[in-house]
């Protein structure tokens, strides 16, 4: 039964899970952390916010997630939320932190060289080869279609190291309004003191949404990767809310052993677009739990009265944002590509060390034929 009209039901942790309650203390870092309320004070509540009206309420799914919301993208309204500023590790979803801030800024059709810390990057990947040089928009493809590590990092590097494109990445996270984030590597991967929120990622995927070319790359259902001129790796989209959910159009997948399963999912009906963020859920039920409240939110938006609100991001001038002519203008070699080909980028090496994950392999999953999958690092 829904909670009283007009109520706002809050709970500590799902009835069962005492694990996730640990892992939400777990998740800051040591020092006392104080709880944005970025989108409305309720928000900062640690438990489950919801106004039902006085009739007619659907009860929220209860799913195996710490933390999760559930937005109109087109009004920014929260309909629903747990724990949104809870601090977890964001796994592969960080991924969509990192497509949006570089897809305006590289050339689809330059080609990066990649280097040896790129093709040394952990599983699951692409198998970029050091020395060899890439199309910026398949490695796009790979990072979004098979969450490929090693095309995060060449992308990552492509802005001429590192560390300037993980400042960018940061810097694209503050625009945004995202303090809880904190990245520390391109890809996701388990990294000290990295860090978002189901809020964040909810303001990472309605920007996102803003972006034709990152829903044109992360809406692809299948595409080939030239590893070689020879060589063709097949890449299959990991995001089943594409083909198996209706109005699905967008999303990202991700998993670590410490961070569990994680999941943006983007769905549209009626003229109606929603976003459901996931963190910290039960292993390979991160887009049934997205699902089960995407259902909800169609069912319920505009009949709930929202918690929160989805912040604009911060004008440019203010933030300092990247997009600026000045600065394009100071990276000829992604404005345009000559008559002769692509611009060839050489990609300078870093200081990102190889994460170690136990127990993590190639990511072959098929959520609904029942055959088993394992998971990928990321």
């Amino acid at each position: 039964m829904p909670p009283a009209a007009g109520a706002v039901a809050a709970r500590a942790a799902h009835a069962g899970h005492p694990a996730r309650t640990a892992a939400k203390r777990s998740a800051s870092p040591a020092s006392e952390v104080v709880r944005q309320d970025v989108g409305g004070p309720e928000l900062a509540s640690p438990g489950i916010v919801v106004h039902y009206p006085a009739s007619g309420a659907i009860p929220l799914p209860q799913v195996p997630a710490s933390a999760y919301v559930i937005a109109d993208a087109n009004t920014g309204q929260v309909l629903a939320a747990e724990d949104a500023h809870g601090l977890f590790q964001p796994a592969s979803t960080l991924k969509v932190l990192t497509a949006i801030t570089l897809v305006p800024r590289l050339n689809p059709n330059a080609t990066v060289l990649a280097s040896q810390q790129a093709a040394n990057t952990e599983e699951y990947d692409v198998g970029l080869i050091a020395g060899r040089r890439y199309k910026v928009s398949d490695l796009f493809k790979a990072l979004l279609l098979i969450s490929a590590n090693d095309a995060a990092v060449a992308l990552t590097q492509a802005t001429g190291s590192l560390a300037k494109g993980m400042a960018l990445i940061n810097a694209e996270a503050h625009h945004l309004r995202a303090y809880d984030v904190v990245a520390k590597q391109p890809n996701g991967l388990p990294a000290a003191g990295q860090v978002t929120s189901a809020y964040d990622q909810a303001l990472i995927a309605r920007q996102a949404l803003a972006t034709p070319a990152f829903m044109k790359y992360d809406s692809t259902l299948s595409a080939e990767f030239p590893v070689t001129p020879h060589t063709l790796v097949p890449l299959v989209n990991q995001n089943t809310l594409l083909t198996d959910y209706p109005g699905g159009i967008g999303g990202k997948i991700g998993w670590t052993e410490a961070a569990e399963a994680t999941y943006i999912g983007m769905a549209r009906r009626h003229g109606v677009t929603l976003i459901v963020t996931v963190l910290h859920c039960t292993s390979l039920q991160e887009i049934t739990s997205g699902e089960q409240l995407l259902n909800w939110g169609f069912a319920m938006d505009g009949k709930v009265r929202p918690v929160g609100q989805l912040v604009r991001p911060l004008p440019t001038a203010a933030s300092g944002h990247a997009h600026t002519s000045a600065r394009v203008s100071r990276r000829p070699a992604l404005a345009s590509t000559p008559a002769s080909g692509p611009p060839a980028i050489s990609l300078a090496g870093g200081g990102l060390a190889a994460a170690t994950v136990a127990g993590v392999g190639w990511l072959v999953w098929r959520r609904r034929s029942g055959r088993p999958g394992r998971r990928s690092p990321g």
